[in-house]
């Protein structure tokens, strides 16, 4: 127990002496080291998984992975062993900021891949939709590359047809017109195949003629649209045949299939929002403990060696200037007064 104690206060980036000293603050730093070692765990899971997605390998994720944990281990260690504490919690919290905003962000950075490993199954079948989607959308593409010439096609088919068809209502109005001359009941009223009859029965034929004449060189035009409609539906089918449905597994492509499931789905979008602050809170856990808790005796001793080193540093400083000093009446005038006045401005900034 005390061994892992002992770790845990590693993780916090304590100093293991001092807080040997302060049995009070040992549990404390020791839930410190805690937090951000498994932090670093998750980080480690986290970062392995978003690998594995794009390698699909298990010794490649599992190396970056530790690796990533490693450094976000680290860096959480730093940020939290670098805050000192002061009694003045506006100054501190100004001090803190930084590290609040690098914490955030770690949290959402670990958070993202577990979410849709969470999620997975959601995701996969949201990602199943989206190829449909993809496959759908390349094939309008190809569509509408062929459509212009389809409609152009239709269009003229549609124009012969109803040349032919008008064509065929003048004859069938003109061939009514000379029965109804014939059998009285139109035109004289009298019931005769007179000379009346013999001219509307002419217009008849006439139109007749030209209808078979319209007819074959409208038939040979349709022949051709028609042929020519087939064979490019023909080919804008075998081009759709020819079209490879691409499967979307990547990280990018789940994290969007994350994002439409969140904004379709209510309750995915509040246990997405809870996972996100839940991992806000660890992450940033650490950094609030320091800010919030008062100072304590392992802050009290930590600051004594810190003005110890500080003082021993100036204490050097002054003898090395001293004995520069003694030194200085060997020099020529000129250089005299030159050392002693770097050397008092030295003292002065000190």
């Amino acid at each position: 127990m005390k061994n892992l104690k002992q770790f845990f206060w590693i993780c916090s980036g304590s100093d293991i002496e001092l807080l040997e000293k302060c049995p009070s603050e040992s549990s404390k730093y020791a839930g410190i080291g805690a937090t951000i070692f498994f932090t670093g765990v998750f980080a480690a899971i986290a970062g392995g998984y978003a690998l594995y997605t794009v390698f699909d390998s298990v010794l490649t994720a599992t190396i970056f992975g530790l690796i990533w944990g490693f450094m976000i281990f680290n860096l959480d260690r730093y940020i939290v062993s670098s805050m000192r504490k002061e009694n003045k919690i506006v100054r501190e919290f100004a001090t803190a900021l930084p590290r609040i905003f690098l914490a955030i962000l770690i949290s959402l950075v670990i958070a993202k891949p577990l979410e849709m490993k969470i999620f997975d199954k959601e995701i996969s079948a949201e990602l199943r939709i989206m190829e449909q989607e993809k496959f759908a959308e390349q094939e309008e593409v190809v569509r509408q590359r062929f459509l212009p010439d389809l409609e152009r096609s239709n269009r003229d088919l549609a124009l012969l047809k109803t040349e032919i068809e008008q064509k065929e209502a003048v004859r069938d109005q003109l061939r009514e017109i000379a029965r109804a001359e014939a059998d009285g009941t139109g035109g004289t009223m009298r019931r005769n195949a007179g000379p009346i009859y013999k001219i509307k029965k002419a217009d008849a034929d006439r139109v007749e003629q030209e209808l078979l004449e319209l007819k074959k060189s409208n038939e040979k035009l349709i022949n051709e649209r028609t042929n020519f409609a087939s064979a490019n539906d023909s080919l804008m089918l075998a081009e759709m045949n020819a079209l490879e449905q691409g499967r979307l597994d990547g990280p990018a492509a789940r994290m969007e299939a994350l994002s439409r499931l969140t904004a379709d789905s209510n309750a995915i979008w509040w246990a997405n929002f809870f996972i996100i602050l839940l991992f806000l809170a660890v992450e940033t856990a650490p950094v609030f403990v320091k800010l919030i808790t008062p100072q304590g005796p392992y802050d009290h001793l930590l600051k004594i060696r810190e003005y110890v080193f500080e003082a021993q540093r100036a204490e050097d400083t002054s003898k090395i200037n001293v004995d520069t000093k003694d030194r200085v009446i060997e020099f020529p005038e000129f250089e005299k007064d030159f050392v002693k006045e770097r050397l008092e401005s030295g003292l002065k900034s000190s």
